[in-house]
């Protein structure tokens, strides 16, 4: 009979400890497909591939057309960098095996016949920034929940040069002057946002969550110096 002492107990603890573990490492040194995407991952890598789709012609158009300058070398730079953007989605798709779209959706497909028929070279600069400009807001919230979220990090990476873009290409389409502030819908903020109704409870949420001082502690020390201060007063004027 072998005799079970402390180095053959830790042996064998060790033995399945490697055991336990090495499914694991396998699991983890395999290369990322679909299957280890989520849905907002996939959802990032068709948006910014069908913006590429429908973006790139559109500021094409642009660059022939608008009735500017400034509108011409806008559509003709937004081509250029929506081109450089395709390809890094291309190239993420095809490194996580995923099958992107090959032609704009059937809105994006609107949007190009509305520029096309425009009548005037003027209507054609406001449809072309108010359509392109749009398009950028909505994917916006899509690029932020995917770079806080995603496990991927070529789908992070993606996402935070997809930010980039998104945001020069807004600054190019409200540099030709044509965006109608006063026109554009109000900011939606978020659902869990919460509602605050008064300044004081305002105060009392600032101070709940970040200020370091208990609300609690502060109405303390008021009722404490208050009492206080009837007993001074008391001691003052008591009849002697």
């Amino acid at each position: 009979m072998v005799a079970v002492t402390a180095p053959r107990i830790a042996a064998l603890f060790a033995g399945m400890a490697l055991a336990l573990a090495a499914p694991a490492a396998a699991a983890s040194a395999q290369p990322a497909g679909p299957a280890q995407l989520g849905a907002s991952d996939l959802a990032l890598l068709n948006g910014v591939r069908l913006a590429g789709l429908w973006e790139m012609p559109a500021g094409q158009m642009a660059s022939e057309r608008g009735s500017s300058q400034r509108v011409r070398e806008v559509g003709a730079e937004i081509a250029a960098q929506h081109a450089e953007l395709d390809q890094l989605v291309v190239d993420a798709a095809n490194k996580l095996g995923v099958q992107l779209p090959t032609e704009p959706n059937a809105q994006q497909k609107g949007w190009l016949n509305e520029m096309r028929g425009a009548s005037t070279d003027r209507e054609f600069d406001r449809i072309f920034v108010e359509r392109l400009r749009a398009a950028h807001g909505k994917i916006f919230p899509v690029i932020g929940a995917v770079r806080s979220g995603t496990r991927n990090e070529i789908v992070r990476k993606l996402a935070q040069d997809s930010n980039g873009f998104v945001m020069t290409h807004m600054t190019l389409l409200e540099s030709t002057g044509l965006v109608r502030y006063a026109e554009l819908p109000p900011a939606a903020l978020p659902a869990d946002q919460p509602k605050v109704d008064s300044l004081q409870e305002a105060a009392l949420a600032r101070t709940a969550a970040g200020s370091g001082f208990n609300p609690m502690v502060i109405w303390l020390v008021v009722l404490v110096a208050g009492v206080l201060g009837i007993g001074g007063t008391w001691r003052i004027f008591k009849p002697r």
